[in-house]
């Protein structure tokens, strides 16, 4: 069975029932741009009904540390769609973003976010600029899976997955198969990450060979932010991972006009959300001065995904000519520049007021003209050959020198394993470290089979049973060793699964 998700998908529903939408009213300037867009959505003739639910500070506040109750939950089981304006997460509190956790418990594993150049309307260096970026949604650092290990050392697991890998690059290329576009770029930084971005950009090799009709490349992940920042004319599709694309996305948005008039959507196998991009602005919060145009994009985006891609040109050409007279919001207003300065419900109604016009100059948004329904597989899991051949040990010891631990850990006789290398922080500091390497309290120890050969550029471990391991944590427990994690070092079809210390 496949997933289709995003391009013109009208879930089933008849043309003439409304598509119920969950509708999020957000926090800060979220009720005033939502009532704004609601408002043009409503006049262009959107064939939606909107499900209003409560999430954000309020719920927070009332003692719901998740942000959300069971209500909205169910609104949103129940519509498979979500609308939402930006909340407020309270600060100080413990509070877990409510925007992770709805990315993460709903599946919306692809963030989507097109940023288009609006020159000479919106100040910009790139008047060319027209690029997407696909964000990976649920993974890598953003898992959030974080210790504190000794009194110097916190941890941060970045996991990558295959079938997240290929969920999110298979995505980037079926959106630019379906809209036209000709290139896309992956970045990552599996010059360091070997394994991590190493399976993302591998991933990336191997679905590209099967649209031979779009350019590919790859580009190291702080080069190529560069170059984007530099020459964002240079790029169509970005896809990457869950860090690497909150980061650009925002450099995309910024460096094309601003962040404030940007949306995006979160596309999942069965629910999609769509929201600006920027925050709640509080301190702007009921003023009415806010700039709705972010919302305004993801309203857009929405109706392509549900099957209304004529209205939401219609909205999108609108707005695009509300811009082109002039009419402005104070975050883009400039004097000589603009004919008017308008608040945010004034500026909904120069929009309306447009909804049968087509911008003279920006380009004419067609999402009418895309084709077909993105597919994506369900995974299939390859079966591999998994070999135990090592154990990292991980120590809280509060000596100075590598030596000292390095050779009593070496003279530990327990069940065929013996130390390989001790790292800190990464770098091999025994045997043969340098004394010049800053050490913390914090020591990888790495133990393998006494019959491993690893007096070469590859080394051949060979394997190992578990209870070796488990004989070796017993015997450094009963020594007085702090074990604070251990790495179990695996072979998969005979190749290492696990990366080298740096100076190993």
């Amino acid at each position: 069975m496949n997933t289709k998700v995003l391009i013109k998908k009208n879930q089933g529903k008849s043309v003439n029932t409304p598509v119920k939408v969950a509708v999020a009213m957000g926090d800060g300037i979220g009720p005033e741009i939502m009532k704004a867009t609601l408002r043009i959505m409503e006049a262009a003739g959107a064939n939606i009904q909107p499900d209003f639910i409560e999430l954000g500070e309020k719920v927070y506040l009332s003692g719901n540390t998740s942000g959300i109750d069971t209500n909205a939950w169910e609104a949103i089981n129940n519509n498979k769609l979500i609308f939402k304006a930006p909340i407020t997460t309270p600060q100080g509190k413990g509070y877990k973003s409510l925007n992770v956790t709805l990315r993460k418990s709903l599946g919306l594993f692809a963030n989507v976010r097109p940023v288009s150049a609006l020159h000479p309307y919106v100040p910009t260096n790139f008047p060319d600029m027209d690029v997407v970026i696909i964000r990976e949604n649920e993974e890598d650092l953003y898992a959030g899976i974080e210790h504190r290990q000794t009194q110097d050392v916190v941890q941060c697991l970045k996991l990558i997955t295959r079938p997240g890998c290929e969920r999110i690059v298979r995505y980037a290329f079926e959106y630019a198969k379906a809209f036209g576009r000709k290139k896309v770029t992956c970045m990552v930084k599996d010059n360091i990450m070997k394994l991590t971005d190493g399976l993302f950009h591998q991933v990336f090799k191997e679905i590209s060979q099967e649209y031979p009709e779009i350019e590919n490349e790859t580009q190291i992940i702080d080069i190529g932010s560069a170059r984007l920042a530099a020459k964002p004319e240079n790029y169509d599709v970005v896809v990457t991972a869950n860090l690497y694309g909150d980061i650009i996305s925002d450099i995309a948005a910024e460096i094309g006009g601003s962040v404030g008039m940007a949306g995006s959507a979160n596309i999942g196998r069965n629910v999609a959300m769509f929201e600006a991009i920027h925050g709640s602005a509080p301190d702007i919060a009921g003023q009415g001065i806010a700039n709705p145009s972010g919302l305004i994009n993801a309203a857009v985006a929405m109706l392509a995904h549900i099957g209304q891609p004529e209205v939401g040109d219609k909205i999108k050409n609108a707005w695009l000519t509300t811009l082109e007279q002039g009419f402005h919001t104070a975050d883009i207003h400039r004097e000589g520049v603009s004919a008017q300065k308008v608040n945010t419900q004034e500026f909904a109604d120069k929009v309306i007021g447009n909804l049968d016009q087509l911008p003279e100059k920006l380009p004419i948004s067609t999402l009418a003209n895309g084709k077909g329904i993105v597919h994506i597989p369900d995974y299939v899991r390859k079966q591999q050959e998994k070999e135990l051949v090592g154990v990292d040990v991980f120590l809280d010891w509060q000596g100075k020198d590598p030596n000292e631990l390095g050779d009593a850990l070496s003279e530990i006789g327990v069940y065929r394993l013996k130390l390989k290398m001790i790292t800190n922080r990464g770098v091999k500091v025994y045997p043969k470290g340098l004394k010049e390497t800053y050490c913390t309290d914090h020591w990888r120890c790495r133990f393998v089979g006494v019959e491993a050969k690893i007096d070469r550029a590859e080394p051949e471990y060979a394997p190992i049973e578990f209870e070796q391991v488990v004989a070796l944590l017993s015997k450094l427990n009963y020594l007085g060793y702090d074990v604070i994690k251990t790495e179990n070092l695996y072979k998969f079809d005979g190749k290492r699964g696990f990366s080298l210390g740096q100076g190993e």
